[in-house]
């Protein structure tokens, strides 16, 4: 079992930045796979970024706004958002799995096992 706490969220106006950090209790941290989703409310949970084990593989939708990066000396991951717009108000959660997935596959949800309880992100117009 990771247990994982995101930190960073707060009230942004649009075209602000926001840093998010996912900080994990793994002894071995780099064997996950670590994920950033959000959900906003009435809609279902999105994928926006993961980073691979090894750091150099990445899944970023939306790679023009949004940059994954993990410290492993840290146990730490870190989602940085610039241009945020109104409709990237959501709560954020960390996730991580343990199966070396890639490429598309680290976007499904459920090949992650272990969740953080979220940080909440508002982003005003």
């Amino acid at each position: 079992q990771v247990y994982l706490a995101e930190s960073g969220g707060g009230l942004v106006q649009a075209g602000g930045s926001l840093r998010l950090s996912c900080s994990a209790s793994a002894r071995t941290f780099t064997v996950y796979t670590m994920a950033w989703f959000r959900q906003a409310p009435g809609k279902e949970r999105e994928f926006v970024a993961a980073v691979s084990q090894s750091g150099f593989d990445k899944y970023i939708p939306d790679e023009g706004r949004f940059a994954i990066f993990r410290d492993d000396a840290k146990n730490t991951i870190y989602l940085q958002m610039n241009n945020l717009k109104p409709e990237d108000t959501a709560v954020y959660y960390c996730a991580s799995t343990y199966i070396p997935i890639g490429g598309q596959d680290m976007g499904v949800a459920t090949n992650y096992g272990s969740w953080g309880q979220g940080t909440q992100v508002t982003v005003s117009s």
